[in-house]
């Protein structure tokens, strides 16, 4: 399940045979020319809606932590991302603004409810609950596989860890949890095959595509700029790869 940041990136990876897609929150705020966790909750809806719109998959939704501080909370975000055309959305409990994990109860209160709004829609969204230590320099397994529990209990549908990167620990989880966890796609993680083996259901990019494509960009601007030539550009089998996505 790769991540587009836009609706070109969508559309490409549409065409390049994915069956599902989900937004990034860092690709989104850099193509805002802003850094993660400096999105608000109505350019997040607008995104979604213009996403979900250009493509038929289903659209997973990187929603940070639901906006429980916006009006209506947890339960009014996950309203406004059904009807934006989300497929499903995640909740992770790591607090910018205090830079710190948020506690584990708190935390899976934000899940149950947003399990249960999740629930009321026509079409009921996947929830996927986030444990965001591995990400956020807490390296404690015992910890993550807790967080994870919990809201798997408070009704997550899945549990994604974003940072695991040894199978073993991978492994860990899965036979902790019981239901489909997600890995992010690491370099150092292993093989989706092995992954795979492990039991893992679902494997996602977050950032690491749009990353890459903004380090092309930058690469090809500093050889225009210090070589003054475009080898960046030679080849061109991209322009075929648009123009059978876009050209529809």
């Amino acid at each position: 399940m790769p991540n587009p940041w836009d609706v070109g990136s969508a559309r490409l990876l549409e065409s390049a045979g994915f069956e599902a897609l989900a937004t990034t929150s860092a690709g989104f705020a850099w193509s805002l020319g802003r850094l993660d966790q400096n999105v608000s909750r109505d350019e997040l809806v607008a995104h979604v809606a213009m996403v979900a719109a250009a493509t038929e998959l289903p659209l997973n939704v990187d929603s940070e932590r639901c906006f429980p501080d916006d009006p209506g909370g947890v339960t009014r975000t996950v309203e406004l991302l059904a009807e934006a055309g989300a497929a499903g959305f995640s909740i992770e409990d790591y607090n910018p603004d205090s830079g710190t994990m948020d506690d584990i109860a708190a935390a899976a209160e934000r899940v149950a409810e947003a399990a249960e709004a999740a629930r009321r829609q026509d079409e009921p969204l996947v929830l996927t609950g986030r444990a965001e230590n591995h990400i956020r320099g807490v390296d404690d397994l015992d910890d993550t596989i807790a967080r994870l529990i919990a809201y798997r209990d408070a009704g997550a549908d899945v549990v994604y860890a974003p940072g695991l990167i040894e199978l073993e620990q991978i492994a860990r989880v899965e036979e902790a949890v019981r239901i489909p966890v997600n890995v992010l796609a690491l370099p150092s993680v292993p093989s989706l095959g092995e992954l795979a083996s492990a039991g893992v259901r679902r494997i996602s990019t977050g950032s690491l595509l749009a990353g890459v494509a903004y380090g092309a960009l930058l690469e090809g601007a500093r050889e225009l700029r210090e070589e003054g030539t475009s080898h960046y550009a030679e080849g061109g089998t991209w322009r075929d790869a648009l123009k059978a996505a876009f050209d529809s």
